[in-house]
């Protein structure tokens, strides 16, 4: 026998949109509920992607700082031994009480817990089906004046590569490979396949890129671009570009289990396969065309400026209405809209929106790149600090790398911002919320920062706008 409750909103998904929507709009004093198919909440960032992701990168890198750097440092730690459980479990551990913080959110602000996969009976119910985690005395169906969806998104597939889970699979794969593969092939080189094949490189893998597009990171500023290139194959990882993959699958009969064939070229033979070719929307089996809710071709939700759907009071954020596929994103998408839905004027700034590569040197953006103002037919200035210059990347021993300023060039307004650099995630926050203040780069010169730091680079490239640079030549 069912059992039906009743909220003000139902949050269908609790990824960084979907939980954050529910306690903003706890705090708000909507009684809310959060339904999520998982056993814990936090989507695919803190589960599977963004979070473990980050703890494998930063103990891969220590590994290789201690191979290789610390004998500058005078620390000689002689042989240096890798042992993957203990880096699993360090991220495991730290995924678990992320989530568990989730939890202990979600009770303090009086959020409602569903653990189920939820499904749009019509425009005012959502049908759950019970998985791990939900509770015996758990409705069945909750109904609700208003409901948001936020299913997030998944690793994008492509038909002829023949995924197993196992030996060829996607980025949640490459989070938990039992052992160091001897030879990684990472299908696409944006930021998730470069991330993960930086992680395996690290370890012993030799990992080969095969990327469509004429370069790797091709959203990126050309020339930070094209930086962060020479800085990955400096470091072993083989990027070969403009390369088609016309298959990938297990193959048992070779010398490696899988085969890899490429347009116009040899197959490749390698012991595992890392899919990262983008994510798309998920959207499917959620009863979106019960509820008369509309996806445009691709199955992106598609909304209005406040983020309501084709149905009037079913409303959507975060990576399934498109636009920029990251967690901050989508966390901002879904304060506005519950702030919106309370009558609170919130406003999302999409020309201000950072966006981070965790490899190393890590690589942060926000604004315009160059090649798009040229495109607009922009007239801009350009400030550059390379970080060769700034004494705190002397003192880390860390100086490749510099930062970038691109400036209107008749009112000065910063349009763009570029790093590639140690911390440059760290960095670029000071760049959004000059850019959010409509700042000109002479305020960011005239801010007097704190020295040694690397956030001097930044100073600097502000003052290279107007050709004043003091300590880069």
């Amino acid at each position: 026998m069912s059992k039906t409750a009743r909220h003000e909103l139902v949050v269908l998904g609790g990824g960084p949109a979907g939980y954050v929507a529910a306690i903003r709009a706890a705090q708000l004093g909507i009684d809310v509920a959060c339904i999520d198919e998982n056993p814990r909440f936090g989507g695919t960032c803190v589960r599977v992607g963004c979070i473990p992701s980050k703890a494998l990168l930063e103990s891969s890198h220590l590994y290789e700082e201690a191979k290789h750097r610390f004998s500058e440092h005078g620390v000689m730690v002689g042989d240096v031994e890798v042992k993957l459980d203990v880096m699993m479990a360090r991220k495991k551990k730290i995924v678990d009480t992320l989530t568990g913080g989730i939890d202990m959110l979600f009770k303090k602000r009086g959020v409602t817990a569903y653990h189920g996969r939820g499904k749009l009976r019509d425009s005012e119910s959502v049908e759950i089906s019970p998985t791990e985690g939900a509770a015996d005395d758990q409705p069945t169906v909750v109904e609700a004046d208003q409901i948001l969806l936020c299913p997030g998104s998944v690793p994008a597939r492509l038909p002829s590569v023949e995924e197993d889970g196992d030996r060829i699979g996607n980025s949640t794969t490459a989070l938990s490979f039992p052992e160091v593969p001897e030879v990684l092939v990472v299908i696409g080189g944006g930021y998730i396949g470069l991330e993960l094949g930086s992680v395996w490189n690290r370890l012993g893998s030799k990992v080969i890129v095969l990327e469509a597009f004429d370069r790797v990171l091709p959203g990126l500023d050309k020339e930070l671009g094209n930086l962060a290139a020479r800085a990955l194959k400096k470091q072993g990882i083989e990027m070969r570009t403009g390369t088609m993959v016309e298959s990938a699958r297990v193959d048992t009969s070779q010398s490696k289990p899988c085969t890899v064939e490429v347009k116009g070229g040899d197959p490749i033979y390698c012991d595992r396969v890392l899919l990262a070719t983008g994510r798309a929307p998920a959207t499917d089996d959620l009863g979106l065309a019960a509820a008369g809710v509309q996806t445009d071709k691709r199955g992106f939700i598609e909304v209005n400026e406040n983020f309501e759907t084709s149905v009037p009071g079913i409303y959507s954020v975060g990576d399934c209405i498109g636009g920029a596929m990251l967690a901050h994103k989508a966390m901002e998408e879904g304060v506005v809209c519950v702030e919106r839905m309370a009558g609170i004027a919130s406003e999302m700034n999409y020309d201000v929106i950072p966006a981070i590569v965790y490899t190393h040197p890590e690589i942060a953006m926000v604004g315009k790149t160059e090649e798009q103002l040229k495109e607009a037919g922009v007239e801009y200035k350009k400030g550059v600090c390379p970080f060769g210059a700034n004494g705190r990347a002397r003192t880390l021993g860390d100086t490749d790398g510099r930062v970038k300023i691109l400036a209107d060039a008749e009112t000065d307004r910063v349009l763009g911002v570029h790093i590639i650099a140690p911390r440059a995630g760290d960095l670029i926050a000071e760049a959004a919320s000059a850019m959010e203040y409509g700042a000109s780069s002479e305020d960011i010169a005239r801010t007097c920062h704190a020295h040694p730091t690397l956030a001097e680079a930044v100073h600097e490239a502000a003052m290279d706008v107007d050709d004043r640079a003091i300590h880069t030549a």
